[in-house]
């Protein structure tokens, strides 16, 4: 059982995912239909001669005979019949550039259709490994170059046996243009020519409709994945959880660096008086209510009450509204508004406190009764601990 499931995880059973499919794409490996675009291509060209077609016989007409009217200037100069020849090619040009347009507009959108748009220079890029022909030779006799032929020569088949069966069907008017005058039998021929397209192009449409659905089958079949593939690139995607979580503890050490940074600007350190310890701060016309800037419990609750001594910042023990802090203030966010006036009470104390401390007077008495609305206090329903036996 153990080799079965290892088989099965080394089969490229799975579909490729979209992160493959991206790198595919950078390589510059996307779907391609030839057929597609050999379809595109002939069936513009075809579309614009049946569209412009009388126009361009007759700019031809006016080309051909403009080029075999005899004129004694070009007789007698050769530099004249030179400038003649280039204005004749560039008349024709200018005739046939719509079909030109058309036709290269064809040929870059009919791949867009696929594949969509891409710009790389990856395939292009110099590769040592492209030297050795043994991998050539080995494509040249592997099983997608046998369907490539196979297909190469159905397809001259039925794009042969369709063009055939239109001439046999049209074989009298063909014939028949050996008694028309020379213009009328041009202006024939250009009909029958536009008709024998027409019918191959169609011919065309049914490989097209069998090949682009067969060249997205083989391109995403040609980017399977095993299940260990997948799982190997969930495991970089989402990284490693060892790397994760030493990440994670660098960033928890950032921030509580960055939280008792704050502690020597507060105004005041609410403690229980051990387990917690809550960093206030208030600026009047800064801040429409206190806000918590520092907090912690335990080890860090002892560090906080330490840093706030070395720096001289009040430090107030009043149990019930340090744990309503706790668990109810978030770090840089302004305290709830149902502790606003426990915070008030505790402001004025830190600010009647050092008026004493800086001009001397009567001491300020710290307040022991805070208005802290027991929803707030998890300790509010708790019964009182019962003193120890004697």
């Amino acid at each position: 059982m153990p080799a079965m499931a290892e088989d099965s995880d080394l089969e490229k059973s799975e579909p490729a995912s979209p992160r493959r499919l991206e790198e595919a794409r950078q390589r510059g490996n996307i779907a391609r239909s030839r057929e597609l675009s050999t379809f595109a291509v002939v069936m513009t060209g075809v579309a614009t001669l049946v569209l412009m077609g009388p126009q361009f016989i007759g700019e031809l007409e006016r080309i051909m005979r403009d080029g075999l009217t005899l004129d004694r200037k070009l007789l007698a100069d050769p530099h004249n019949m030179l400038e003649a020849f280039y204005r004749i090619c560039a008349d024709a040009l200018t005739v046939f550039t719509p079909f030109l347009v058309a036709v290269t507009i064809a040929a870059i959108l009919a791949p867009l259709m696929m594949g969509g748009w891409l710009f790389t220079l990856e395939p292009i890029s110099p590769k040592f490994d492209k030297l050795n022909p043994l991998p050539g030779i080995q494509r040249m006799f592997s099983v997608q170059a046998l369907a490539e032929m196979v297909k190469a020569v159905l397809k001259s088949m039925l794009i042969g046996g369709v063009a055939g069966w239109v001439i046999w069907r049209e074989r009298g008017e063909i014939l028949a243009l050996i008694g028309e005058s020379p213009f009328s039998g041009f202006a024939h021929t250009g009909q029958l020519i536009a008709y024998t397209m027409e019918v191959v192009v169609g011919s065309m449409l049914l490989l097209v409709a069998i090949d682009v659905p067969f060249q997205l089958w083989n391109y995403h079949r040609s980017l399977r994945m095993t299940k260990e593939e997948i799982r190997q690139e969930s495991k970089e995607s989402e990284g490693d959880p060892h790397i994760k979580g030493r990440i994670r503890a660098m960033q928890r050490e950032a921030a509580r660096k960055r939280m008792m940074q704050e502690v020597p600007k507060a105004d005041v350190i609410v403690t229980n008086p051990t387990h917690y310890a809550v960093a206030i701060k208030y600026q009047s016309g800064k801040m429409t209510a206190p806000q918590v800037v520092a907090k912690g419990s335990h080890l860090l609750a002892e560090r906080i009450i330490e840093l706030a001594r070395e720096h001289k910042v009040a430090i107030l023990r009043t149990p019930p509204f340090a744990r309503a802090l706790y668990f109810h203030a978030e770090l840089g966010q302004e305290i709830p508004a149902k502790l606003y006036t426990a915070a008030a009470e505790v402001l004025a104390y830190v600010y009647q406190l050092r008026h004493y401390q800086t001009y001397g007077g009567n001491q300020p008495t710290a307040p022991d009764q805070l208005p802290v609305p027991s929803e707030l206090d998890p300790e509010a329903d708790k019964p009182p601990a019962e003193p120890a036996e004697s």
